[in-house]
């Protein structure tokens, strides 16, 4: 999980102590105090500008050091009190260039002339075409803090992305129309490089592992698990798999993956899905199929979440009851299972999709909140599709006919209640592919995001 820094500028021309005539500071320092405590308690890393910024030359400065450290994801500017605009506002549209985050903060009150300071700055940013967030609310108001933790989130997202390398292993999987993608768009929108690599140096890669690498990786099996899976060769092939594409994405420096899984590997080697579970456990961003939409996607939930992301099939709807069942070919991180379902070994079990057949997990969701998304593309556009969701576990006296249902009880499951109008997502959802993430703050950071990186959200 991230943990953004952000820089905390606070600016307003009466400063330095300078008292209202009634003999109070215009500048509230235990407000900024809190403030700035606030946001750090919240997990945000703070860099303090110890110089409240009113002078041209005084933004000039503490915009440039913002801008010059790499580590630095978006700026707070924090309204002390009433300020020249156009004193900040060349500075901060130089800062913006980078593309890092730029945030407007107004603590409410009626002392201080705060909100004066924080419009005429927010006005000045529209006017000149900065974007910019601006947030209106006290520290101990709990949403505010999330608005402002959830933006600085999103500014991590997109640093991270600019310059970052996606690896596609093979070409698109089952004839997907709808997760291909475009290299210069993405370069374009993201910053992200799309590099490939040929399935078959996954292949010569697994089987080159000695055997002490299966050997070493027993004992976390015996514990993701609560046992090793037989002795065979197509579950061999699947470990090898795994301990094969890891050593490749590191080696390439990959920072997210897609892999097409079949036709080719699956027939000839052995299917991915153990080796993708394996991977989501490990906290990598990937997709099977070719699809690049859906491993960006999965990639942004793992940075959100302090939960590993489960990407499966929208199997089944409910509109009534609004439940989705969210079932994937064998492949799901082991550490998403519940109480009523462990995870487990299986087969992929379809030799239609990969006669090389192979290894895959079995497990029923745990309980928990949170979000279903995935990006897609309408006419070359891009867009985030988002509903807040519920993750539960069926009766247990309906456990094996819930699991019956897809003829395929063996996959990973997941049952979900979408918090929305179902028929309105249907409309909008873009892929067969639904990527579930924990955690109730996942819904703000995607959607700042999107506002952030040019993609058109879909909140439902």
């Amino acid at each position: 999980m991230i943990q953004p820094t952000v820089g905390f500028i606070v600016y307003g021309v009466h400063k330095d102590g300078l008292k209202d005539p009634m003999g109070a500071p215009f500048i509230d320092e235990t407000i900024v105090r809190d403030s700035k405590a606030a946001l750090t308690k919240a997990g945000l890393k703070l860099l303090d500008h110890n110089v409240v910024v009113a002078t041209k030359e005084e933004a000039r400065a503490a915009l440039k050091k913002m801008k010059c450290d790499d580590s630095v994801d978006a700026v707070v500017l924090f309204s002390g009190t009433w300020v020249w605009a156009a004193h900040l506002v060349g500075a901060v549209r130089d800062f913006a260039a980078t593309g890092k985050g730029v945030l407007l903060w107004t603590h409410p009150g009626s002392q201080g002339w705060r909100p004066v300071g924080g419009l005429v700055m927010h006005g000045g940013l529209l006017e000149i075409g900065v974007p910019h967030k601006f947030v209106y609310g006290a520290a101990e108001e709990a949403d505010t803090v999330e608005k402002i933790v959830s933006y600085a989130r999103a500014a991590h997202l997109k640093n991270f992305l600019n310059m970052s390398t996606l690896g596609a292993f093979g070409g698109r999987g089952m004839g997907q129309t709808c997760g291909a993608a475009d290299p210069s768009q993405w370069m374009r929108m993201f910053g992200v490089d799309i590099d490939s690599r040929d399935t078959t140096e996954l292949t010569r890669a697994a089987e080159r592992l000695p055997s002490q690498k299966l050997q070493e990786l027993q004992p976390r099996l015996q514990r993701l698990f609560g046992a090793a899976p037989e002795s065979t060769v197509v579950n061999e092939r699947s470990m090898r798999l795994y301990l094969a594409l890891r050593e490749i994405v590191e080696k390439e420096k990959f920072d997210f993956y897609t892999i097409q899984s079949f036709p080719g590997l699956g027939d000839d080697y052995s299917a991915t899905c153990f080796a993708q579970s394996m991977m989501l456990e490990d906290g990598f961003g990937t997709s099977t199929l070719g699809d690049f939409n859906t491993a960006l996607t999965v990639w942004l939930l793992t940075k959100l979440s302090k939960e590993r992301v489960y990407y499966g099939d929208l199997q089944h709807i409910d509109k009534k009851t609004k439940e989705i069942k969210i079932i994937g070919d064998g492949a799901c991180p082991p550490s998403l299972a519940g109480k009523l379902g462990p995870a487990g070994f299986a087969e992929h079990g379809i030799p239609t999709e990969g006669d090389a057949g192979g290894l895959s997990v079995k497990l029923i969701c745990k309980v928990g909140e949170g979000v279903l998304a995935r990006l897609g593309r309408v006419e070359g556009e891009f867009r985030m599709v988002v509903t807040r969701a519920s993750i539960f576990e069926p009766p247990h006296e309906k456990l094996e006919q819930r699991l019956s249902e897809c003829g395929i009880p063996f996959w990973p499951h997941g049952f979900v209640t979408a918090h929305c109008d179902l028929e309105v997502l249907l409309q909008h959802w873009t892929n067969e592919y639904a990527c579930l993430g924990y955690g109730s703050d996942l819904y703000p950071a995607l959607a700042d995001f999107c506002e952030m990186s040019g993609i058109k959200p879909v909140l439902l």
